[in-house]
């Protein structure tokens, strides 16, 4: 699953420390002078506008892999178009400041520098004048979990952004697989952020219409085997089959595919090599 999310800018740093860490990262040994460093909050474990949160966990598992990712534009991926780098992370809980669950607010703070180059002047004078604020990470997760019920929400019936009971449903980012790079761009999805997070509309529906296609094929084929091995319980399973979740699905399939391997076992219409028997032909219907 591809995600973007959006984040923020933030102030200059500009230390020893700091040249040390990004030299780590350069062919040459780079001075104070030859580049410009500054910090991005990339994302957050509050819920964005795409309804969408990152859990803490994932939150730093994505510190170790956006170090030395690259910063883009408009997440147009040429060579030509990388202008920044991320040196290093650090991961951040402000206690005093609550998310929309009620958890202490954690975010990842990625420090970036750039070569001090003709060609980079305008941007870096409009990231110092506030202009070039906004930002977004293209990173890859494993699963995006509802809140409401805790399964996949690209399978389950809840709808982001619904309240079911009181409780407001969205889509916990687990267990993050990959970081691509983080681009300046105009608009992004997290409330918090300016620089970096912003969810992919069309990749999410993308997702989520092979989810419900997957999971529609999925019912009919347990209905199926059904009326192929225990046609008494047709009627009753027809009834409960939308209710039902992709693992309870997944485990009645597989029980039916047991059961009609033992009731239909593949008798081979050829005796093998070097053996002669009768061919009756009882067992095949057309």
């Amino acid at each position: 699953m591809k995600i973007i999310k959006g984040g923020a800018g933030a102030a200059t740093v500009n230390t020893a420390e700091e040249l040390t860490a990004l030299n780590a990262f350069a062919k040459t040994e780079l001075t104070a002078e030859e580049v410009y460093i500054f910090s991005v909050l990339l994302c957050d474990n509050d819920i964005d506008r795409d309804f969408e949160r990152f859990s803490n966990e994932t939150l730093r598992e994505l510190g170790e892999l956006f170090t030395g990712a690259t910063g883009i534009c408009d997440h147009q991926w040429k060579s030509e178009n990388q202008v920044a780098r991320i040196y290093r992370t650090e991961l951040i809980c402000d206690t005093e400041k609550k998310t929309l669950t009620g958890e202490p607010y954690m975010f990842l703070k990625g420090y970036a520098y750039m070569l001090r180059a003709p060609e980079n002047d305008l941007l870096i004078r409009e990231i110092e004048g506030g202009i070039k604020r906004e930002t977004s990470v293209g990173c890859a997760v494993a699963k995006s979990v509802c809140s409401i019920c805790g399964g996949e929400i690209s399978l389950c019936a809840h709808e982001r952004g619904r309240e079911y009971g009181g409780k407001l449903c969205y889509a916990s980012l687990e267990n993050a697989v990959d970081a691509y790079e983080w681009s300046f761009v105009a608009v992004p999805a997290q409330r918090n952020a300016g620089v970096m997070k912003a969810h992919s509309p069309e990749t999410a529906e993308f997702d989520a219409g092979l989810g419900r296609l997957w999971l529609s094929e999925l019912k009919k084929e347990v209905l199926r085997l059904c009326l192929t091995v225990e046609e008494g319980l047709y009627g009753a399973l027809k009834k409960s089959v939308d209710t039902m979740d992709a693992e309870a699905l997944i485990a009645m399939k597989d029980a039916f595919d047991k059961r009609a391997e033992e009731l239909f076992t593949p008798v081979p219409q050829l005796p093998g090599k070097n053996r002669v028997t009768d061919f009756v032909g009882d067992e095949y219907m057309i």
